[in-house]
């Protein structure tokens, strides 16, 4: 069924009637001299400009992508606050295969189409764009960022999202056993790409015991080469979720890694890691709670990248983001005393505090 509008019914209910829209603002946009087509979706920009990256995907059906742009801006809105940046939610998806589609001419014009929302939205990297993508976005669109340092920028912004996810495993050891180091501690790391590998650093520089995975060999091996002690792998993630005396599982990949089928065998008492969108439905965080399993809510621990990408725009400087990154477990253990507090799982915790902050922001703005 349609709207007046020839848009799918479901997706305008979504924007307009449902709990996960409250959209300020969605923006179709298309360029028939280079094929673009994409969607730039505002959902607050309550504490500041929105700030969300840009995805190049191939969506089955424009509804989808749609879809996927609106709930993608409500989870940065939820990141942001939850960040302390002075930042709303946004994100862009751009429809296609970016191997066949992505070309200069397209890029520029998708800059043109960014700047013309006049600061209300800040762009960056997402899954099938890069720096180098933002190098020539950031010729039409001053709002711009995960840029390259030769322009300005602060380049890949994986390693400050290692950063925080580390300190945010760091707080849930604290909470949960008493003592934040991981030292000793088996930890299962399910993708060990631009982020994954990081975070293997840090855990073995501390001591801790790792286990990996990941679709890709390479990715593996790269792994192995590097620690070739105190890292094993195992053949996929159903393995790593099952493996015996697991202290904390890091889903590193693909969102919906937890889900009805994973939870009920997953052997760690911890789950912090880098996917976004971990929880596969409502009610999983609760079958989590319910299994006496700790989840540190991913939009908290994996957002030492849009806290780099942020500073970027005020003039990047490294030491400054780290340090905004390493109070992620400050904020890790923020959520776990207000979840305690008020009985609920921490995921619930970590949005009700984001919406009062936004909430604060929003009838002070009024206030004025």
């Amino acid at each position: 069924m349609t709207d007046v509008t020839g848009a799918p019914a479901d997706v305008l209910h979504t924007l307009f009637h449902s709990d996960q829209g409250g959209h300020e603002q969605v923006v179709l946009c298309q360029d028939r001299a280079s094929g673009l087509k994409a969607v730039i979706a505002l959902h607050s920009t309550a504490l500041g400009p929105a700030l969300g990256g840009t995805r190049f995907y191939p969506y089955a059906t424009e509804a989808e992508a749609v879809a996927d742009a609106l709930n993608l801006a409500r989870g940065m809105s939820y990141k942001n606050a939850m960040a302390g940046l002075d930042h709303g939610g946004g994100k862009a998806v751009i429809i296609g295969d970016p191997e066949r589609i992505k070309t200069e001419e397209l890029l520029l014009a998708y800059g043109r189409f960014v700047a013309s929302l006049g600061g209300r939205y800040v762009t960056a990297c997402d899954v099938g764009t890069y720096v180098a993508d933002m190098d020539v976005v950031a010729r039409e669109c001053r709002w711009t960022t995960g840029r390259s340092p030769e322009n300005g920028g602060a380049g890949d912004s994986s390693v400050l999202t290692a950063y925080g996810v580390y300190q945010g495993m760091r707080a849930s050891a604290q909470h949960l056993w008493g003592d934040p180091t991981l030292r000793g501690r088996k930890v299962g790391v399910a993708g060990v790409g631009k982020v994954g590998h990081h975070l293997v650093d840090h855990l073995r520089d501390e001591g801790a015991e790792v286990v990996v995975t990941d679709v890709r060999e390479e990715a593996v091996r790269r792994i192995l080469d590097r620690h070739p002690e105190g890292v094993t792998a195992v053949a996929d993630t159903d393995e790593l979720i099952r493996v015996e005396g697991l202290d904390v599982y890091a889903p590193c990949a693909l969102g919906g890694a937890l889900n009805d089928d994973s939870v009920p065998v997953l052997t760690a008492r911890v789950v912090c890691g880098a996917a976004n969108n971990q929880l596969a439905h409502p009610g999983v965080e609760k079958d989590l709670a319910d299994r006496g399993i700790l989840y540190a809510p991913d939009y908290v621990v994996n957002a030492g990248g849009v806290i780099q990408v942020a500073d970027e725009l005020h003039g990047f400087d490294f030491e400054r983001c780290k340090a905004k990154a390493a109070k992620i477990y400050d904020t890790t253990l923020a959520i776990f005393a207000r979840a305690k507090e008020d009985g609920i799982p921490p995921a619930a915790a970590a949005d009700r505090i984001a919406e009062q902050r936004m909430h604060d922001a929003a009838v002070a703005r009024r206030a004025r």
